[in-house]
């Protein structure tokens, strides 16, 4: 199996800047970033990103993130199009950050078929049904299904081709049930907008001309934690 051609495969490390918007909705983020001097431009077609994170069944990987653990790791199953249905070209990530660096391990797996009834337990055959190195089976074997989010995203890159923007918009979660049918519970933060800014690290040091024009303030964002969070209030500390 080789990686879905759609797939932003990423060989390298990089920073990932965050600005949390929550008002003026897509269209004025995107007349900032048009606005910006380092000459951003439309690149690719705005799609919809979809997700299945898994973590350990005392969340260790949603404490690390909240509580900002210098190194921790987001495990997910990552697909394009619609939500349900026949998965064709889904993918395994293991999204590793230290700090503000991101890089991210793609392992390409099996189709299959998502339903409204499919069960937690049933996600886990996924893994056993694809051609998976024995390091990544045994490291998701200690993994359950903890939520499903979905999103759509428009991409800009900079007229150097150094710096890239993500527009991510019309977030969806759905919470899982370990023993139950999923998607029994939904919500939606149509009001939030995500604009990312990702560039290899060597670019860092001209990084300033490109955020300092923008009226956002560098923010902390992550969707598993946010979903999470919003089906499970206690947490929220």
């Amino acid at each position: 199996m080789s990686i879905n051609k759609e797939y932003t495969e990423l060989k390298t490390s990089r920073f990932e800047r965050k600005f949390v918007i929550e008002q003026g909705g897509v269209p004025y983020v995107e007349r900032i970033v048009k606005l910006n001097r380092a000459g951003f431009r439309p690149v690719f077609y705005e799609r919809q990103i979809n997700n299945i994170y898994f973590d350990t069944p005392n969340l260790r990987n949603y404490y690390d993130n909240h509580f900002g653990k210098s190194k921790r790791v987001k495990v997910r199953i990552r697909w394009y199009g619609e939500t349900f249905g026949e998965i064709e070209r889904p993918i395994l990530e293991f999204k590793i950050k230290t700090g503000a660096v991101g890089r991210k391990l793609s392992y390409p797996l099996r189709g299959f078929s998502l339903d409204k009834n499919i069960r937690s337990r049933e996600l886990l055959t996924v893994f056993k049904n694809s051609n998976l190195p024995e390091w990544v089976i045994n490291e998701v074997s200690y993994f359950m299904p903890t939520l499903v989010n979905t999103y759509k995203r428009k991409y800009y890159v900079s007229f150097d081709n150094l710096y890239r923007f993500t527009i991510d918009h019309h977030m969806e979660y759905y919470n899982i049930k370990t023993d139950f049918a999923l998607f029994i519970e939904k919500k939606s933060q149509a009001n939030v907008v995500v604009l990312e800014l990702k560039y290899d690290m060597e670019n860092d040091l001209k990084v300033s001309k490109i955020t300092s024009s923008l009226p956002f303030r560098l923010d902390k964002f992550s969707k598993y934690v946010r979903g999470i969070e919003s089906f499970n209030s206690h947490l929220a500390v």
